[in-house]
């Protein structure tokens, strides 16, 4: 096995059994097997290790954990509709379990108006900054929110992105997937798993 996928390998396990994200998982799988840095696996690496990872320990809870996030996820973009939800990540891409978050990306073309519709609702939530495309900085909303499927609550990162964003946003990647999709879509997932 290479230095690469014994570090995919790690951090699958840290990704899946302990919900760190991917980037901290990569980096402490790399620091807690003393490789260098300069083998840390891609995100498709990393993707397909963390698939295996669930089709080995988490077979026979992944899929329910799945669906309720996703459901969760759909109740909250038909909420938020009016922000051009696309749910990313994850959930999206089927690889989470009842540790991950679920990342929604919200296309408008004002930053704050989100927050305005939040604080209008009486929904509390945390500001944090995050990374978007060509290394900008957006705002970040974060809430906690129950989840009655599985019993707990789960976290909702919004990430605010400007209308113009939306463009391009569905190109499939080189595995012929997209990296998020709107709620007719996320339907669409819902509807194949029944």
């Amino acid at each position: 096995m290479s230095d690469s996928e014994e570090i995919a390998a790690a951090a699958a396990r840290l990704i899946v059994d302990e919900g760190m994200d991917w980037g901290p998982a990569k980096q402490r799988a790399a620091r807690d097997l003393g490789v260098p840095r300069a083998a840390l696996p891609g995100n498709d690496e990393v993707e397909d290790a963390v698939r295996e990872h669930i089709a080995i320990f988490h077979a026979d809870t992944q899929p329910a954990e799945l669906r309720a996030l996703r459901e969760l996820a759909a109740l909250w973009m038909a909420r938020l509709a009016e922000f051009r939800p696309h749910l990313t990540g994850a959930v999206w891409r089927g690889t989470a379990t009842r540790l991950s978050n679920i990342h929604l990306q919200l296309y408008c073309d004002d930053s704050k108006a989100t927050e305005i519709a939040l604080i209008d609702r009486g929904i509390d939530f945390d500001v944090a900054e995050t990374t978007a495309g060509r290394g900008r900085q957006v705002d970040m909303l974060i809430l906690d929110t129950p989840c009655p499927a599985l019993g707990e609550r789960v976290t909702l990162c919004l990430t605010i992105l400007d209308f113009d964003d939306l463009r391009g946003a569905l190109k499939p990647d080189a595995r012929g997937q997209t990296e998020r999709g709107d709620l007719a879509a996320l339907q669409t997932l819902l509807n194949e798993s029944e």
